[in-house]
């Protein structure tokens, strides 16, 4: 059940990728990141007034809420490598650095999570998934392999932090601190740092909705990890995570240009048969 949760916050990621990317288009990188924010902290908003919650009301060890910060840090990563190197590269090398950063959390049990030792005869299945994720690296620039490396380890820190938070208050307290902590980050960012942005000097809204959607399926992203980030193995959940996102944007790419990526389509193949293989050798994680 809970890897099923995982695949579809992959497709939700996919989905929301191409939204956010529009936004990116229309507003600027950092406009777009305060603009994402700002609508995924309404709508959580919202949701947190429904239920009538007071997410103030309990207080947790303040590094806990940093989860929202790391976010936006997550966002610009990606941002800034996407005019460096292709898509696929950056999303091979983000979700090596999810791997790498999962594998020590499961190990340690790092930020009071469940201890998931890695376990040698997985070696296999790894070694498939390594090589699907070199099949798609075709570029190599120092800084933007980097920065859409460590794109991967702070989404992982992240998600770990907004999970661990949730469990001490609620679902919807951590994605509400989240989005708050991300926005209060973000728009002195895009102040300091996006002042030349289209958005910044003649602000200029799109017809085209679904850009803005981009926010409330990160809501959704962050409320379905807050979910499942201590059912399952961190290592387990960046792979479904990873499988979800990567077929959804496969599709997604060949209905917007028309293009079918065999090489990435293999890719994913490999990543998932290891995958299989890993999760048959390892049934106690389910």
């Amino acid at each position: 059940m809970y890897y099923i949760i995982a695949l579809l916050s992959g497709i939700l990621i996919a989905v929301m990728i191409v939204c956010n990317g529009g936004l990116t288009a229309q507003f600027g990188v950092y406009s777009a990141i305060a603009a994402i924010h700002l609508i995924g902290f309404l709508l959580i908003t919202l949701l947190i007034f429904i239920r009538g919650e007071k997410p103030f009301a309990k207080k947790m060890p303040w590094y806990l809420y940093l989860g929202g910060a790391i976010g936006v840090a997550t966002t610009a990563f990606n941002n800034l490598s996407y005019d460096r190197i292709s898509v696929s590269a950056i999303l091979a090398l983000g979700l090596l650095g999810q791997s790498i950063t999962s594998i020590i959390i499961d190990q340690f049990g790092l930020m009071n999570v469940s201890k998931h030792p890695f376990k040698k005869n997985k070696l296999f299945g790894l070694f498939l998934i390594s090589c699907g994720i070199a099949l798609m690296i075709t570029e190599f620039e120092v800084l933007a392999v980097l920065l859409s490396f460590l794109a991967g380890v702070s989404l992982v820190i992240s998600r770990t932090l907004n999970a661990r938070l949730a469990e001490g208050t609620s679902i919807s307290s951590s994605t509400f601190f989240n989005y708050l902590i991300g926005l209060a980050v973000a728009v002195p960012i895009m102040i300091l740092i996006g002042r030349n942005e289209p958005f910044m000097i003649r602000p200029n809204f799109s017809s085209d909705i679904y850009i803005y959607l981009g926010g409330i399926f990160g809501v959704a992203v962050v409320l379905l990890s807050n979910v499942i980030v201590s059912k399952i193995s961190a290592f387990y959940m960046t792979l479904f995570l990873f499988i979800g996102q990567l077929f959804s944007g496969l599709l997604l790419d060949t209905i917007i240009s028309g293009v079918f990526s065999s090489r990435n389509f293999l890719a994913g193949i490999l990543v998932s048969v290891g995958l299989v293989i890993n999760l048959l050798l390892d049934r106690d994680y389910a």
